[in-house]
């Protein structure tokens, strides 16, 4: 009775994806990106260098606006489960929620002519509201993969897209951004940053809009979910290799945004050539984009499993080894950097699309599908991830005495070498051995599908 099953039209389960559809449904992660990428890589610094900010306290307010997340994902994820309209459950959250989305981040990169109270108050209230909008996209967004299609194969190249537009916005993030911000600012960087952001706002707008335009929801419930909203949480606790893939999430994600969030103090405080941000963060968008790309040749000679232990044990022994590398070797450095983001690609269509396998894992289990949900509570855990490494990346440079804008002491500096380097490393090698608890292989998505398609067509 409190089961929602699943119905699918003109071949849902199996059907091969139009390119114009893939190519609509991935320009949505472009226009993530442009926040997404600013934030991994310039927010830090932003509250720390423009507006002032203390760097200890930039990082406890990172970590504590993410307890409002911790309700939001999976409040929006059930919310987005449960509409119902002429355009699907999933698409019209992207058509209406984008203005709002422009607006908090214009706000989000805007320093008010307040005290330093003041600042940190105004950069804990718009980070939240910014982040809270973010939600309200994000979540149907990832859903809407899906149910777009039940093919395994299909979602793994259908995600690929999505990454590949979603490493170019980072591209152009990393590689305009500074330039955009002394363009536009005219030497007021601060005004800089509000307007850049303001661009960035008009540019992600017409994306959304594109992916309501060009997508279709294909694997539609045939009967409303009745069932308690904590029903939906607690299949997911009982869902093994979803809570793998949580943990996996959070600890990758912990890895990239160190990586990308540390670069920037890295080549302005440690290599002493700030002028190189865009060429690092640029090129390493390019091969996190090439990775991202490759993802589909590699599954189907590799098992998603296998592939994504060895891709992060291979990051976490080059990040280690790039250590080692003196701070005049900057050639060198820029290899290992590509390399690394080579490897790191391919992870985020793999999880994505482990994520609509567990879904369907839990409709397999127990009849009931929360395909929001499950990928509300997947995308928090890498929120989490994404603000515990911001905070140590604040919370270690505090400790070991950085002050901005001014040269900084061997002990500042070793610090941020070892945010970038050793840190990452070690947290890729745990991602790598997480992976083994992971119980579903390509034999076993196989017979979870087969079992399901078999349900509805008898339902149907």
């Amino acid at each position: 009775m409190g089961h929602e099953r699943t119905g699918t039209d003109a071949g849902g389960t199996d059907v091969r994806l139009p390119l114009r559809e893939k190519v609509g449904y991935g320009i949505g992660d472009f226009g993530f990106n442009l926040y997404w990428a600013n934030i991994s890589a310039f927010l830090l610094i932003f509250y720390t260098d423009v507006m002032g900010l203390a760097a200890a306290a930039v990082g406890t307010m990172m970590l504590v606006t993410k307890v409002v997340d911790a309700v939001t994902d999976p409040l929006m994820g059930a919310i987005a489960d449960r509409t119902r309209s002429r355009w699907g459950r999933f698409r019209p959250w992207l058509l209406f929620g984008a203005l709002p989305l422009a607006c908090a981040g214009m706000l989000t990169w805007t320093v008010p002519d307040f005290g330093p109270g003041g600042r940190l108050a105004w950069a804990y209230a718009t980070f939240t509201l910014m982040m809270l909008a973010y939600t309200v996209l994000a979540m149907p967004y990832s859903a809407l993969s899906g149910v777009m299609t039940g093919d395994s194969q299909q979602r793994t190249t259908l995600v690929s897209f999505r990454f590949i537009a979603a490493f170019a916005g980072t591209t152009v993030v990393n590689w305009l951004t500074p330039d955009l911000v002394r363009w536009l600012g005219g030497g007021d960087d601060a005004l800089g940053w509000q307007l850049t952001l303001g661009l960035y706002g008009v540019v992600a707008v017409a994306c959304f809009a594109t992916v309501f335009g060009t997508t279709r929801e294909r694997i539609q419930p045939m009967t409303v979910a009745s069932h308690a909203v904590r029903q939906d949480i607690a299949d997911l606790l009982r869902n093994r290799p979803w809570l793998v893939l949580f943990v996996l999430a959070l600890v990758i994600m912990v890895t990239i945004v160190m990586r990308s969030g540390t670069l920037v103090y890295y080549l302005k405080y440690h290599v002493e050539r700030p002028e190189l941000t865009g060429l690092f963060l640029g090129t390493y968008s390019v091969a996190l984009a090439v990775g991202a790309a490759s993802t589909p040749l590699m599954t189907r000679f590799v098992d998603k499993k296998h592939l994504l232990m060895g891709l992060m044990a291979g990051v976490g022994v080059l990040s280690c080894a790039m250590y080692l590398v003196p701070p005049s070797s900057v050639w060198t450095m820029l290899g290992m950097n590509i390399a690394i983001g080579l490897l790191l690609g391919p992870k985020s269509p793999l999880a994505f699309s482990m994520y609509a396998d567990c879904a369907d894992y839990t409709e397999w289990k127990t009849g009931r599908r929360a395909t929001a949900m499950t990928f509300a509570a997947a995308t928090f855990s890498q929120k989490l991830g994404g603000a515990l490494a911001s905070a140590v990346i604040a919370w270690v440079l505090a400790g070991m005495g950085y002050v901005a804008n001014q040269a900084q002491t061997d002990a500042s500096r070793l610090g941020i070498a070892l945010l970038l380097t050793v840190i990452p490393g070690v947290v890729a090698l745990l991602a790598a051995a997480v992976m083994l608890a992971y119980p579903l292989d390509g034999r076993a998505l196989a017979r979870i599908q087969h079992e399901l398609d078999a349900r509805r067509e008898a339902a149907a």
